[in-house]
């Protein structure tokens, strides 16, 4: 499908440049701005719905979009935990909007055209497949995305308990907190998974898997999301898995039964507003109640299964205390408290966060989960 057009500017000056942006939907018009905008001007036209392109220096339309982003910044106050988090994710969503709609040119072989722009021709590359043949636009805070996440996979990010860097590609959530790896590597250790099963469901990266497959184990990842399968797949074979790990696009579970499943469910029920975000926010718990209740279909007589959730949405007030207890019991499924660990990431000691006191209580606990009898 050709991608759409957008016409910038007006009167006989007008263009039609293509929408090559995966992240923001394409805006119908774009007007014009430059190194002399002002960034409160600029936040009432980008509030107001209008798509802006920069036209000027790359390094000014950085600074124009870091004080943009500033004046989106959450203001001090106390709320109940859940009213919290409800401003919370609308001024995220608010932002991410406004905050799309600054977007630069981009030319053949994916040249940003402004003066002292970057060459991140093989960063767009990576992310968004073949240069455009023409002109287009991209948000810039998509492009800043982009470069970043071409940045993480190609120095990797260091997971301790794997003993080694996983390489997550754009738009797969990094294993920055490295607290749940650590519980499943710890519950792992002593285990020798020659000849079992094993299954790794939403896999992201892979981590979890590759944890298993050291043990032993053969695996099967499964992620809905083809980007992460991809990654997972690039990973193995990184680390010297790829005959032990295999990685598919699938709904959660893949066909068959196995000895060892394993998940890192996304931990908050509400609504993602973008790819990244699908890790951690599971609207209604639709992804954690399909496991719980698809669970027994796929364990093999006398398997179990590793949960690792956080108790950030009960201390949200987000689910009832005993929800995980309760929907495993209406599953089928005995649940056991293995181990309890707390956050170790900055987050949780940033008293300017409007959750501050949720997080910084934050538990994130392994479960293991049996076909009761």
């Amino acid at each position: 499908m050709a991608p759409p057009l957008v016409t910038v500017g007006s009167g006989a000056a007008a263009r039609r440049l293509l929408w090559l942006s995966d992240l923001a939907p394409a805006p119908g018009r774009a007007g014009i701005t430059g190194d002399r905008a002002r960034a409160d001007t600029t936040l009432r036209r980008l509030r107001a719905g209008e798509a802006l392109l920069y036209q000027g220096d790359y390094r000014n339309a950085r600074q124009l979009l870091s004080a943009l982003g500033r004046r989106l910044e959450p203001r001090p106050g106390t709320l109940p935990p859940a009213e919290a988090f409800r401003r919370e994710r609308a001024r995220r969503a608010e932002a991410q909007a406004v905050l799309l709609r600054l977007l630069v040119p981009v030319g053949p072989g994916w040249r940003i055209a402004l003066a002292r722009a970057p060459d991140l021709s093989a960063a767009l590359s990576e992310a968004l497949g073949p240069p455009p043949e023409g002109e287009g636009l991209l948000p810039l805070r998509e492009v800043l995305g982009v470069a970043g996440a071409h940045e993480w996979r190609r120095k990797g990010v260091p997971v301790p308990a794997l003993g080694a860097a996983v390489h997550p590609h754009h738009g797969v959530f990094a294993p920055v907190r490295g607290e749940y790896v650590g519980l499943v590597a710890r519950a792992l250790e002593a285990r020798d998974l020659a000849g079992r099963t094993a299954f790794d469901v939403g896999t992201g990266t892979g981590v979890l898997a590759f944890l298993a497959a050291r043990r032993g184990a053969r695996v099967i990842a499964t992620d809905d999301e083809p980007r992460a399968v991809a990654c997972a797949r690039d990973n193995a074979t990184r680390l010297g898995l790829a005959d032990r790990v295999e990685a598919r696009e699938a709904d959660l579970f893949p066909e068959g039964r196995a000895d060892l499943v394993l998940c890192n469910p996304p931990w908050l029920p509400a609504e993602p507003h973008g790819p990244l975000d699908r890790a951690v926010y599971d609207p209604a718990s639709r992804f954690l109640l399909g496991f719980l209740r698809g669970l027994p279909a796929h364990l093999a007589p006398g398997g179990e299964a590793l949960l690792v959730l956080s108790d950030l949405a009960e201390r949200l007030g987000l689910r009832p205390p005993d929800f995980l207890a309760t929907e495993a019991g209406a599953a089928g499924l005995s649940l056991e408290v293995m181990e309890r660990t707390v956050p170790s990431h900055p987050r949780a000691r940033d008293a300017e966060d409007p959750l501050a006191e949720a997080r910084g209580a934050e538990v994130t606990a392994l479960y293991r989960l049996r076909v009761k009898g």
